[in-house]
C-alpha cells in the first residue's frame, strides 16, 4: 500500500501496455500523488503481440512477457490491485467498485483494450475451441499443440496467420479458414497478402479463403468445423476473427460509446476527468473515425492522457505501425493504407516493400524484410514528405534516397 496521502488518487482501470504507460509517464513527469493501477488479470503488466508467436511457441518464459520487473512498480509506488476487475464505474461520484471495495479517484483512465470476437451462432463452452488474448488463453492452447493434431485457424488476420505458423512449425496440420475473399483483408494490400498465402502454403498450411463457417461439429468437444460446402476434421479450432472493445463500464457510466470510448485529440471522454487510451479508445485521425489496435498507439495514447492530466499535452497527432512476424520473416507496416488509388512494389536484395499512394500522397508501406524502408516510411510520413511514386520505380532506387540530408 502506498503511503502517499491527500487528495484521491488517479485511478488506472486496464493493466495492460496502455494503463502501464500512463502510470510510468505520470511519475516521469513528476507526479507525486498516489497511483493505483487496477487489472482484471492476476499478472504484472505484460506485453501481448509475443503471446501468438515466442510465448506459445515456448521460446519465451512467462516472465520474459513483462513489461516492467515486479519490482519496478513497488520503487515507483505505484499500486496495483490485480486479480479482480471493475465491476461498476460511477463518473459522479468518482468512486470505482473493485471487487468488494470501493476506490475513489480524482482522475481516471479507462484502458479496458478488447476482448476476443465470438464466433457468430455458437453458445457456451466446447472444449478444444480457444482464442488467444492472454496469457491464460495461450496456457491452455500450448499443450494441445501435438505433432499430428488437426488444428483448424478461423481468421486469416495477424492472429491467426501468426498461430498458423508456430502450430504448423510443431508439427500441426493447419488449416486457415478466412470468410473474406483473401487473408489479410482489412490490414494489407493484395500483393502482401499473396505474398503471405503462398509463404504458409510454402510451409504446409491450408488457406481457405471466402468460406464462411457455418458452427462447430462435436458434442462436449470439438471435432470439426462446419462450412457452406463440407466440414473440416479438428481436434482443436482457434477462433481469430478480431476484437471488440471493452467499452461496458463507460457505457453504463453515460460516456459516449460507438465501437469503442469517443475521445478528443488528448484522450478526454464526454465526462469530465476521464479519459481513454489504446484499444478501447476511438478519436478522429486524418478526419477519419478510428480504433487503433497496437502497441504504439496504446504507448503514445495513454502518455498524452498522462500529459494532459497534469496540464501540459499537445494533441496527440500519430503515425500508426504495426508489425506481424511469421515464420523467419518480418512484416512492418507504417501508416494506414486504406483507400489508396496506387501502389508502387518495391523490391531490393533482401526484402521488398509496397508503398500506398492517394492523390498523390504516400499513406502507408508495408515492408517484408526490409527495415530500412520501414524506418524511411516512418520519417516521410511523420514529416509529411512529398514522395514522387516514379521516383521508387527508377533503376537502383534505395528507399533512404527520399530522405533530406541530415
Amino acid at each position: 500500500m502506498s503511503e502517499r496521502t491527500g487528495a484521491d488518487p488517479i485511478a488506472i482501470v486496464g493493466g495492460g501496455q496502455a494503463g502501464a504507460s500512463c502510470a510510468e509517464r505520470l511519475r516521469k513527469k513528476g507526479y507525486d500523488g498516489r497511483i493505483v493501477l487496477i487489472g482484471a488479470e492476476p499478472y504484472f503488466p505484460y506485453q501481448r503481440p509475443p503471446l501468438s508467436k515466442k510465448y506459445l511457441s515456448g521460446e519465451w518464459e512467462r516472465d520474459r512477457l513483462l513489461l516492467r520487473p515486479e519490482t519496478f512498480w513497488r520503487d515507483q509506488d505505484i499500486e496495483l490491485k490485480l486479480g479482480t476487475g471493475v465491476t461498476r464505474l460511477d463518473a459522479d461520484s468518482r468512486k470505482l467498485l473493485v471487487g468488494d471495495e470501493e476506490v475513489r479517484w480524482s482522475r481516471l483512465l479507462l484502458a479496458t483494450g478488447t476482448r476476443p470476437r465470438r464466433l457468430p451462432g455458437v453458445s457456451g463452452e466446447m472444449s478444444g475451441v480457444h482464442v488467444l488474448r492472454g496469457i491464460d488463453d495461450v496456457d491452455r492452447l500450448a499443450p494441445a499443440f501435438k505433432p499430428g493434431a488437426k488444428l483448424v485457424v478461423i481468421g486469416g488476420g495477424y492472429v491467426g496467420l501468426e498461430t498458423a505458423a508456430v502450430a504448423v512449425e510443431a508439427g500441426l496440420e493447419v488449416t486457415v479458414v478466412e470468410a473474406a475473399p483473401r487473408i489479410l483483408a482489412r490490414v494489407t494490400c493484395e500483393e502482401t497478402a499473396d505474398f503471405f498465402r503462398d509463404l504458409h502454403r510454402a510451409r504446409g498450411v491450408t488457406l481457405l479463403e471466402g468460406q464462411s463457417v457455418r458452427g462447430l461439429c462435436g458434442g462436449d468437444t470439438v471435432t470439426g468445423v462446419r462450412l457452406e460446402n463440407g466440414e473440416l476434421p479438428a481436434d482443436l479450432v482457434l477462433v481469430g476473427i478480431g476484437a471488440v472493445p471493452e467499452t461496458r463500464l463507460a457505457e453504463e457510466a453515460g460516456i459516449a460509446c460507438d465501437d469503442g470510448i469517443l475521445v478528443d485529440a488528448r484522450g478526454r471522454t464526454s465526462a469530465p476527468d476521464i479519459w481513454a487510451a489504446g484499444d478501447c479508445a476511438r478519436f478522429d485521425f486524418e478526419g477519419v473515425s478510428t480504433r487503433l489496435e497496437n502497441v504504439q498507439n496504446a504507448i503514445n495514447q495513454a502518455e498524452t492522457t498522462a500529459d494532459d492530466m497534469l496540464g501540459e499535452a499537445m494533441d496527440y497527432a500519430p503515425v500508426p505501425w504495426f508489425w506481424s512476424d511469421q515464420y523467419d520473416v518480418k512484416l512492418q507496416i507504417a501508416g494506414i493504407g486504406s483507400g489508396h488509388d496506387r501502389l508502387v512494389p518495391v523490391i531490393q536484395e533482401n526484402g521488398r516493400s509496397h508503398w500506398y499512394f492517394r492523390v498523390g500522397k504516400l499513406i502507408a508501406v508495408d515492408a517484408i524484410n526490409d527495415g530500412k524502408a520501414f524506418m524511411t516510411a516512418k520519417r516521410l510520413l511523420a514529416t509529411k514528405t512529398l514522395v514522387d511514386p516514379d521516383q521508387l520505380t527508377r533503376p537502383g532506387f534505395e528507399p533512404r534516397q527520399l530522405l533530406a540530408p541530415v
